[in-house]
């Protein structure tokens, strides 16, 4: 599957990029793609990944197609091909 990360505020500065498109296997969970951003982007742990290198530190959160929140309990779900998830800090959503 294919899907788009857009990055906004901190994640975005420590990433250095707007947005990425990841091919990934289906089985994929959002966990997975913290611990695959966190290999590729180390700058984000303990600004925007925890240490733990799989969990997304408060208050940044995934938003799944600009529609709903991927909350803590949902982080073992798996997006599927063609979303766009946005990592974000609650803090800056309206």
């Amino acid at each position: 599957m294919r899907i788009q990360v857009e990055f906004l505020g901190l994640s975005r500065f420590t990433a250095g990029v707007k947005e990425i498109t990841l091919d990934l296997e289906e089985s994929t969970t959002f966990r997975d793609i913290v611990r695959l951003l966190a290999t590729r982007y180390p700058a984000m742990i303990g600004n925007v990944i925890q240490p733990d290198g799989e969990t997304l530190q408060y208050p940044n959160i995934f938003n799944l197609n600009a529609k709903r929140m991927i909350k803590a309990d949902q982080m073992d779900e798996s997006p599927s091909d063609g979303d766009r998830i946005i990592l974000m800090s609650m803090s800056a959503g309206g």
